[in-house]
C-alpha cells in the first residue's frame, strides 16, 4: 500500500476514519475484501489478501482493531530473502497485544523486513512505527498521512489527499461513495515538486498520482475504514488494467 490519510478524533462518535490506496504489480495475486478464517485464538479479520505472501495490507477484526502498511520507497533493490511485510499487519489484526505492546516487539526485529511503515490502533490508541529508524510515533488527534515516506512527509499526493480529507470532515460529508472521488485523483505532480527517492523522473512522477496507472502496475485497492464507537464501516474498490473489478461494503457491530 503506498498512501494512507486518516482523521483520528478520539473523543467523538467515530473514533478514526481512514482512506487508503494500495498500489501493487497487475500480475500479484490478490482476493478482495473478505472475511478471513477465523485465526486459533479466535480472532476474526475482514481484509483483502495478498495470494503470493498470504498477508494484508490494510485490515480490521471483528474487536474494531485495525493495521495498514506502507513501504518505503528508495532506489535500494528489496531483499529478496525477507518476510513478507503484509504478514505484521494479519499478525496484529490476529493477535491480542496492545497497539504499544506489538511495535515494541516488532521494533527489534523491524530490520529483518524490507523498510516499511506500520499503522496500529486497537481501539484505544493510534501508532505508528518506522522500520528504518525503529521509532514508534503516537499520533496525535487530527488530520494525518504517510506514503513511501517517512510519516507526515508532505510528498504532494499526501497534502492533495490530507486537504481533501479534511475538506470534507469540516463539511460533515465523509460517506464512503463520496471520499471515493479522493482516492481516484489521477493529478500528477510538477517536476519541481517531486520527491527524491532515487527512482527515475519518469517513474517517480507517475508515481505522484493518488491513484496511480502505469502499464504494468497501479493501484490496485482504494478502502474507506469508518471506525464508529459502536460499528465498523469497510467500504473497497478492487482495480485491475482495465479498471473496475470488484466493489464491496462492509458493516458490523462491535
Amino acid at each position: 500500500m503506498c498512501l494512507i490519510a486518516w482523521n483520528w478524533q478520539p473523543a467523538s462518535a467515530t473514533p478514526l476514519l481512514l482512506l487508503s490506496n494500495r498500489d501493487e504489480f497487475y500480475a500479484r495475486p490478490t482476493l478482495p475484501l473478505h472475511w478471513w478464517e477465523p485465526a486459533p485464538n479466535g480472532a476474526i479479520v475482514l481484509a483483502g489478501r495478498d495470494l503470493q505472501a498470504d498477508g494484508t495490507w490494510l485490515g480490521v477484526n471483528r474487536s474494531g482493531r485495525l493495521a495498514a502498511l506502507t513501504n518505503y520507497r528508495s532506489a535500494t533493490p528489496a531483499r529478496t530473502d525477507s518476510p513478507s511485510r503484509g504478514e505484521l499487519v494479519a499478525g496484529f489484526l490476529q493477535g491480542t497485544m496492545s497497539a504499544l505492546g506489538y511495535l515494541q516487539t516488532l521494533r527489534s526485529r523491524a530490520h529483518d523486513y524490507n523498510p516499511f511503515n506500520l499503522l496500529v490502533f486497537d481501539g484505544q490508541q493510534l501508532l505508528g512505527l518506522e522500520s528504518r529508524q525503529a521509532r514508534i510515533l503516537t499520533m496525535s488527534p487530527g488530520l494525518g498521512a504517510v506514503s513511501n515516506a517517512d510519516f507526515h512527509t508532505p510528498w504532494p499526493k499526501l497534502t492533495r489527499l490530507q486537504h481533501g480529507l479534511h475538506a470534507h470532515v469540516l463539511a460533515g460529508d465523509t460517506k464512503a461513495e463520496r471520499v471515493f472521488a479522493l482516492l481516484h485523483d489521477t493529478t500528477l505532480a510538477s517536476d519541481d515538486s517531486l520527491p527524491e527517492t532515487g527512482v527515475p523522473v519518469a517513474l517517480e512522477q507517475a508515481l505522484s498520482a493518488t491513484f496511480v496507472a502505469t502499464p504494468g502496475y497501479g493501484t490496485r485497492a482504494c478502502s474507506v475504514v469508518h471506525i464508529h464507537q459502536h460499528q465498523v464501516e469497510f467500504a473497497e474498490q478492487s482495480f485491475g488494467l482495465a479498471g473496475l473489478l470488484d466493489s464491496r461494503q462492509t458493516g458490523f457491530s462491535l
